[in-house]
């Protein structure tokens, strides 16, 4: 049998060759090898100059300022270190955080754990389409309101949200910072640190074709922003995150999202076309539901329930022809429906048969019409027994 269609993209994407090559040349004794942080030898102030290039693109690709940018294993790092590192450095003046229902795991586990340690949360229920409207923030802030953390791109509906919206409601708020969790942006949609007003914001590398265990936490100058680092030991990365830094990881990161931005606009026509023939496709068989709104949405993540069939066993039917995942990476083998379907309302019946599509580079017009036809296979099969079950009865 042919491989499966590979349309999980919003979980991970493969590296892109030229990616590959440039961090291929970090990691041999003919390459740049060195420790960036030894200074005393010329290998060592090889490998900080590239680190420093990287860092440099990575600030280029996003708005941002070379100095902005502190490299971290990944966006979860990211977002840990926003969070705990910000409300460390705030806890004099409040003890409240406001985020969303919908928010990615590594946001939401460390505002419970805030909680544990007698912080207040506030999570806020999005819309029917998962966007959190502005003046809903704006209730939801108090005297001791320290920090707001809201995603920009939904990692299971691809909702974007209004960052600079948000930033504009915690910028009358004097005192409150707002972090920005943007793994799922770069390549998808357009995005400027600057320009969206945010303090502080989260990038992944594998979500643009980079690797996976590299992404970076922005840090506003501009705003001002202050946090304290919650891994200590070197003093690498202005002291917020101590820690070799990983040469060939920070330069495939850079790579990547240099690639990705400069090819979104021509990439991004081409899958939101491959996207609506997707949702067409699917549509016609019959009780399908759009999760997340047509518009608004980031043009590579599709994300579908369906009525009359159970989700584990739509999932296992699929699985032969298509890779494809029921929500976020992260929350896959819990068994439980999607909390995020079941903010906007979704039942559990249909958050559990649900779909997500993750369009890709790599995605043809011929992978998604083997979507359209295995999951129709699917479908017609298993309610054609759940049809004979109930009659059974």
């Amino acid at each position: 049998m042919n491989s499966p269609v590979y349309l999980d993209h919003a979980a991970t994407t493969p590296v892109d060759p030229r990616v590959a090559a440039a961090m291929a040349g970090c990691l041999t004794a003919d390459g740049v090898f060195g420790n960036p942080a030894s200074s005393a030898h010329a290998h060592g102030e090889a490998a900080f100059e590239r680190v420093e290039a990287a860092r440099a693109a990575v600030a280029a690709a996003v708005g941002a300022e070379p100095d902005e940018v502190v490299f971290t294993s990944g966006a979860t790092e990211a977002d840990n270190l926003a969070i705990f590192g910000a409300t460390a450095h705030s806890q004099p003046r409040g003890r409240h955080v406001i985020t969303a229902r919908t928010e990615h795991k590594a946001v939401l586990d460390p505002c419970r754990e805030l909680e544990r340690r007698g912080w207040q949360v506030t999570y806020l229920t999005p819309d029917g389409h998962g966007r959190v409207e502005p003046d809903r923030l704006a209730a939801a802030l108090r005297a001791d309101t320290v920090l707001v953390s809201l995603m920009h791109v939904n990692n299971e509906i691809g909702t974007v949200q209004d960052v600079a919206a948000f930033a504009a409601v915690c910028e009358r708020h004097r005192g409150v910072r707002l972090h920005v969790d943007a793994a799922q942006s770069i390549g998808k949609t357009e995005f400027d640190f600057h320009a969206c007003g945010a303090d502080l914001v989260s990038l992944s590398a594998h979500k643009s074709y980079g690797p996976k265990g590299v992404g970076a936490l922005l840090v506003s100058r501009r705003s001002g922003v202050r946090i304290e680092p919650r891994q200590f030991g070197g003093g690498q990365e202005r002291g917020l995150r101590s820690g070799t830094v990983a040469t060939h990881q920070v330069v495939g990161m850079a790579a990547a999202f240099t690639l990705v931005v400069a090819e979104r606009p021509a990439e991004g026509v081409r899958l939101a076309a491959l996207r609506e023939r997707l949702w067409l496709g699917l549509e016609a068989h019959g009780g399908a539901v759009r999760n997340g709104a047509p518009e608004g949405t980031v043009p590579a993540i599709l994300n579908v329930s369906f009525d009359g069939v159970e989700g584990e066993s739509l999932l296992a039917a699929v699985a032969p022809r298509i890779s494809v995942s029921t929500g976020s990476a992260c929350t896959s083998a819990s068994g439980d429906p999607s909390y995020v379907l079941r903010a906007l309302g979704r039942d559990d019946r249909l958050a559990e048969a649900s779909l997500r599509f993750g369009l890709g580079r790599s995605t043809s017009l011929d992978d998604v019409e083997a979507a359209i036809e295995a999951v129709g296979r699917a479908l017609a099969r298993l309610r054609r027994i759940g049809g004979a079950c109930a009659t059974a009865r």
